[in-house]
């Protein structure tokens, strides 16, 4: 009887091997996912535990934010009245008593996590027409949606473009790419913004400089292209070192000896372990496209959280600043949060430390 052309060739025979130790692996990253009731019975699962665990670590973190924004806020010289000039002593008088601003601090602050428990983040102090809930309302959406197209075409086109400078390296491209990412990382986002918009928007006329009208997507071309342009430029060096330092370990030698084609040694060997450093980076990331939108948002005229925020520093509007602070600490500590649970689930190390 005649062999089998499979196991008359090795190289059919280790790739088969190479297959079936890839679905062994992740087979067995997946197994603490879909442990059977049994299996768990007597101790919760660990990852549970540590994401119990790294949500627990967040609310003294948060807890640290408001109270430091809080003594920042109120400590400033200044008030939310000392601008108007016109007001009598009694007519000041009368509206700090309104909002509480003639009681000690301490008071202050226990009467404001008061509210805070309750959700609610009080009245705005200049703008009398309306709770800071209502302007968070307003200018959340407008935020996140600014922030997550920004994010997303950081992430997008920083990762290929990463990868290409790897596989390119010391040549005409991966010279230009690394260049420009050097000037993305080194002008930041208030110079790009009134640049981009000068040039764009007035002197060539292709799009809006500024205003918000919702369903319209050319609003937001020039703020995220603007909001985006730092984190992808870090986002090109991160990966390219990330996968040049991946293609010099010994199991891509490996992989190469075997005779597997460039794109499945790319995909299956290189990206995956690549790829954990910039899953790390994506918490900075988040927070820095957060920050960032302060500035874009107020040169774009965008009703965002990050304009409302500047016109409540410049104002002394203590609740809108508070409560501003307080949505952006949620924003960057979640983000984080989710960013510190993915780890966890892709790298066992995290989330089974060694034991002394």
């Amino acid at each position: 009887m005649s062999a089998s052309p499979l196991l008359d060739s090795p190289q059919p025979i280790a790739r088969f091997q190479t297959r079936l130790q890839a679905r062994r692996a992740f087979a067995a990253a997946l197994r603490p996912l879909f442990a059977t009731p049994g299996n768990l019975t007597g101790r919760a699962p660990r990852l549970l535990r540590y994401a119990l665990g790294r949500l627990l670590g967040t609310v003294p973190t948060l807890f640290a934010v408001i109270t430091l924004a809080f003594l920042l806020v109120r400590l400033a010289p200044g008030g939310p009245f000392d601008q108007e000039q016109t007001l009598a002593p009694e007519v000041k008088a009368n509206l700090d008593r309104a909002y509480g601003l003639d009681r000690p601090l301490p008071e202050q602050y226990l009467r404001y996590l008061r509210g805070l428990a309750h959700g609610d983040l009080g009245p705005s102090m200049r703008l009398r027409d309306f709770t800071v809930n209502e302007l968070i309302a307003v200018g959340l959406p407008v935020s996140l949606t600014l922030g997550g197209l920004a994010l997303l075409l950081a992430v997008g086109a920083g990762i290929p473009l990463g990868v290409l400078a790897a596989l390119r390296r010391h040549r005409a491209a991966d010279h230009l790419l690394m260049g420009l990412a050097v000037a993305g990382i080194a002008i930041p986002a208030y110079v790009t913004a009134p640049l981009f918009a000068l040039w764009f928007g007035i002197h060539l006329r292709w799009l809006p400089v500024a205003g918000w009208e919702p369903g319209r997507p050319s609003d937001l071309v020039l703020p995220v292209v603007a909001l985006a342009l730092p984190t992808l430029a870090y986002l090109v060096r991160l990966v390219r070192a990330s996968v040049l330092e991946v293609l010099s370990q010994p199991h891509v030698r490996t992989a190469e000896a075997k005779g597997l084609s460039p794109a499945v040694i790319l995909l299956r060997h290189v990206l995956p372990p690549a790829l954990s450093p910039v899953l790390g980076y994506l918490g900075p990331a988040a927070a820095a496209i957060l920050t960032g939108s302060l500035v874009v948002e107020t040169v774009f005229g965008l009703p965002g959280m990050g304009r409302f925020l500047v016109q409540g520093a410049l104002n002394r509007d203590y609740t809108l600043v508070m409560g501003k602070v307080i949505v952006y600490a949620v924003l960057v500590i979640g983000l984080n949060l989710v960013v510190d649970l993915l780890q966890g689930l892709v790298d066992p190390r995290l989330r089974y430390p060694r034991r002394a």
